[in-house]
C-alpha cells in the first residue's frame, strides 16, 4: 500500500501515484480462473456426441407458400432456358409458385387462393382457424429484379387472402 509521509516543511500535497495493488489482485484471480476453466471446457467438448434422430413431419405444420421472383436476362431468356445470364433490371417478370412452377399474375392469384381455401376448409372454416396455423408467403427475389415484379407478387397473394408476406435472403457472412 502506498503511504504519504509529510513532505518538506510539513506541507501535505495530493498524492499522484496510482495504487495498482487491487488491479493486480483481480487480474491474478481471473488468470487462475481461466487456467482452470479452459482445460475443463476443451476436455468436455471432445466427448460430446450428438444423437441422430429420424425426423417426422408434424401434423400441425404450417404450409407456407414459397415464391421465387426473377426477371429475364438482357437477351430475354428465362431462368430455365440455356444461356440464362441472371436477372436484368429491364427484363420481364417471372414468378415461380413453390419455387418450381412458373405462373403469370392470374395463375398466381388462382393457385394461391385455391391453396389457402383448401387449408381453411381442412381446418373447419375460417371461424375455427387457429391464427398460428395461417400460412405465410415467403418471397425469394433476385437482387436485380425490379420492384414492380415483387410488388405484383405481393399484391396477388394478399388479394388471394394471405395476411403475412415475408422475404427470404442470404445471410451476410461475418468473416
Amino acid at each position: 500500500m502506498a503511504m504519504s509521509v509529510g513532505g518538506a516543511g510539513g506541507e501535505e500535497r495530493p498524492m499522484s501515484d496510482i495504487n495498482t495493488t487491487p488491479l493486480v489482485d483481480v487480474m491474478l484471480v481471473l488468470l487462475i480462473i481461466f487456467l482452470i476453466a479452459v482445460p475443463v471446457a476443451i476436455q468436455s467438448i471432445e466427448k460430446l456426441k450428438v444423437p441422430v434422430l429420424v425426423s417426422e413431419e408434424s401434423q400441425d405444420k404450417v404450409e407456407n407458400l414459397m415464391l421465387s421472383v426473377v426477371s429475364t436476362d438482357a437477351a430475354g431468356r428465362s431462368p430455365k432456358e440455356p444461356g440464362y445470364e441472371g436477372s436484368s433490371r429491364t427484363g420481364q417478370c417471372r414468378v415461380y409458385f413453390n419455387n418450381i412452377t412458373p405462373v403469370d399474375n392470374q395463375e398466381l392469384y388462382q393457385q394461391a387462393f385455391n391453396r389457402l381455401d383448401a387449408i381453411v376448409k381442412r381446418e373447419g372454416g375460417a371461424a375455427n382457424m387457429d391464427p398460428e396455423k395461417i400460412p405465410e408467403v415467403h418471397i425469394r427475389g433476385d437482387v436485380n429484379v425490379p420492384w414492380k415484379c415483387i410488388a405484383g407478387a405481393i399484391y396477388n397473394v394478399q388479394s388471394a387472402g394471405y395476411p403475412k408476406v415475408g422475404f427470404i435472403s442470404t445471410p451476410v457472412d461475418p468473416g
